[in-house]
């Protein structure tokens, strides 16, 4: 039976993807009590105890006014934690799926943006989503934008 880490599951993607992952294997949903993505050593022991074959992670530090007053810990959350987690996706050999946001753009075209168009956030919401995707790519799960969901 496939093992399937939702860290996130009280947010509205991490929620929907409970049921609809449930005919695949087995969910493995967790709340900040289950992994505080704040907290490297947290994201570690959760996923080596869990030991999943994919991760999804419906996490994020998503409040993006509130980015603007608490930057180092959107960053952590957003920049840091999946970076994490795409290190522990690969030491077990699991797949991590990543969401990201359109926030890494700036939003100055008069066209939508293609995963191909050069990132530029204005904002620490954006910033730390950017982090996040980079961080992925450093420990090797990332082979570019069209990768991440």
């Amino acid at each position: 039976m496939l093992r399937i880490l939702v860290p996130g599951k009280t947010a509205q993607v991490g929620w929907e993807l409970q049921s609809t992952l449930a005919p695949l294997g087995s969910v493995i949903a967790l709340d900040r009590s289950g992994m505080d993505l704040a907290s490297p050593d947290s994201i570690r022991r959760a996923i080596r105890d869990a030991k999943p074959e994919v991760i999804i992670n419906a996490a994020a530090y998503n409040n993006v006014d509130r980015a603007e007053s608490e930057p180092e810990l959107a960053m952590q959350v957003n920049g840091v934690a999946p970076g994490v987690m795409a290190e522990e996706a690969k030491r077990l050999g699991a797949i991590l799926i990543h969401y990201s946001t359109d926030y890494v753009f700036d939003g100055e075209r008069d066209r939508p943006y293609s995963e191909d168009d050069p990132p530029n956030p204005v904002n620490a919401y954006g910033k730390s989503k950017l982090a996040g995707e980079r961080a992925i790519e450093t420990a090797g799960g990332l082979q570019n934008r069209k990768d991440i969901l």
